[in-house]
């Protein structure tokens, strides 16, 4: 089954009360702003839908939202943020353990505000948080394999604070620490993945949405998840049951983009694995 290329999304939107959007990829792409994008979701809240922003960065959504201000991502574009740094904060209560070892940026360690929380040295650890890789421009992942071992070997907890393998930042397509976790995983070690595809973002996602709409309840057959990477975006609508667009210019460009305009036959081979398929793709969110 072919899945419809669109142009323009703004009929689609409408047959939705909520959407929920990725963000890196879809309405900025590492750097600035998609004014596309943005406009788009302008006019659907415009229209009286609700648009709940659902990220795998990192940072807690207070956070993020400043760093979208600094993209200039408008503010009317959205009416609720979730990210994966809100689920990290809520996994991490729920370890009840003190002494944490972190890997990725010193911005990350927002995620830790508020708990009794001791960051130490890997022989102190009692549990792993890996928000992203110390410096993603510069490493990969196969070097913390034997720093990753070692604590598999002690069994200790991991806590993935974004399960997205790679993202784009301009042109440069750098390592997550999603991949981290899959190496984890490879080792026999326990993860606990904070972010799309799993359900936790999602219920979050859809709390969030329930308060923008002042309590009322979210049909899931109105809801449209908006993304662009297979394995989070479109896994995850698929697992809630939720309508997907898939959005081909993001982190599948070099698959099914050419000269600005979606490759049907790259569309297929990156879609052939889903099931069931988006209801419809775009090089980008107009």
């Amino acid at each position: 089954m072919s899945v419809p290329v669109l142009t323009e999304a703004g009929a689609l939107l409408a047959r939705y009360d909520v959407l929920i959007s990725d963000v890196w990829g879809v309405v900025h792409d590492g750097m600035l702003a998609l004014g596309p994008a943005c406009a788009a979701l302008m006019r659907y809240r415009e229209g009286g839908g609700t648009v709940v922003l659902l990220s795998n960065a990192p940072g807690p959504s207070e956070q993020i939202a400043g760093v979208l201000d600094e993209k200039r991502v408008p503010r009317a574009a959205w009416d609720r943020l979730v990210t994966s740094g809100d689920v990290t904060r809520a996994l991490i209560a729920e370890t009840h353990l003190r002494k944490a070892y972190h890997i990725g940026w010193h911005e990350d360690r927002a995620v830790f505000t508020g708990f009794d929380i001791e960051l130490v040295g890997e022989d102190e650890a009692q549990f792993v948080v890996a928000t992203e890789l110390n410096d993603y421009r510069r490493e990969q992942p196969e070097q913390y394999r034997p720093l990753l071992s070692r604590f598999a070997a002690r069994g200790l907890p991991f806590i993935c604070g974004n399960p997205d393998l790679v993202v784009h930042v301009g042109h440069d397509l750098l390592p997550c620490a999603g991949a981290l976790a899959t190496i984890y995983e490879e080792l026999g070690g326990q993860v606990a993945w904070a972010g799309k595809p799993h359900r936790p973002a999602y219920d979050l996602a859809l709390a969030a949405a329930r308060e923008a709409r002042a309590g009322r309840e979210v049909d899931p057959a109105r809801v449209l998840v908006i993304g662009d990477a297979v394995r989070t975006d479109l896994a995850g609508a698929k697992m809630m049951g939720f309508d997907s667009l898939f959005i081909a210019g993001g982190i599948h460009r070099d698959e099914t983009i050419r000269d600005g305009a979606v490759v049907p036959d790259g569309l297929a081979r990156v879609l052939a694995a889903h099931r069931p398929l988006p209801v419809a793709a775009m090089a980008a969110l107009c």
